[in-house]
């Protein structure tokens, strides 16, 4: 990205895995006035969520080529309560928990907090993910890239990204609270939930995979457009912090 004096930057991550662990990916959106920077990355051998959450930002604020004032929008809670609060007593207890156990992902950890420091302020911002905003969504569709592109260099086969549509879009209702998914549910009514970019609710978007493990040791290629489909809905992937 182009150098910076002090100035406000805003920069949206995400990152994402096939499994818990399995090969994962994450993305960062940097955004400075008008100019834009994508960037993305992955890990072909098993990683995990959280470790593709924290490489997001430390990527992201380590792109920065001056000291900065950022926001920093993320959707992990576990990346934004880590860094604005068990960061400080993770060190002075000489990076244990409070229970005494060495801290998870604390290579990483340690990487976000040097990361944050060369910076004049960093502000930190929780959103939802999966919920309809743009650059939240596009942090995870950077992600889901970063993943693949790890993937085909280490020569592993993906199935090939769905076609994009090249007829008109269908019209869908519009309100206050922006236009709703052109899908419909399985009684038939239109999908209340509100459109991602694609035009597709996150429930609905063909896009997004289940990527839950399976028995014969592969992810799962059901689309749910987030989540898990429902042979998997018992599947979690969300790492437990370890404060």
């Amino acid at each position: 990205m182009a150098e910076l004096g002090t100035a406000r930057v805003q920069i949206w991550t995400d990152g994402a895995c096939s499994g818990n662990p399995g090969p994962g990916g994450w993305g960062a959106l940097l955004r400075y006035g008008e100019v834009e920077k994508e960037l993305c990355g992955g890990e072909s051998t098993p990683t995990t969520n959280n470790r593709m959450e924290l490489t997001a930002p430390i990527r992201a604020l380590t792109a920065l080529t001056r000291a900065s004032v950022v926001d920093l929008h993320t959707d992990s809670t576990y990346v934004r309560n880590g860094i604005t609060s068990w960061v400080a007593n993770w060190k002075r207890n000489g990076w244990r928990t409070r229970e005494g156990q060495p801290v998870k992902n604390a290579d990483l950890w340690r990487e976000l907090d040097a990361a944050v420091a060369r910076h004049d302020e960093v502000v930190w911002h929780w959103v939802k993910g999966h919920a309809g905003h743009v650059e939240n969504e596009r942090a995870d569709r950077l992600a889901a890239r970063g993943q693949r592109e790890a993937l085909e260099a280490a020569g592993v086969s993906v199935p090939p990204l769905p076609e994009p549509r090249r007829q008109a879009a269908p019209r869908v209702s519009v309100t206050n609270d922006g236009p709703r998914c052109r899908a419909k549910t399985k009684v038939g009514k239109p999908c209340p939930i509100t459109a991602r970019p694609s035009g597709f609710c996150h429930v609905h978007d063909p896009a997004v995979l289940c990527g839950a493990p399976t028995k014969r040791g592969t992810s799962c290629g059901v689309a749910t457009g987030g989540g898990r489909c429902r042979a998997h809905e018992h599947v979690t992937t969300v790492e437990v912090s370890d404060r």
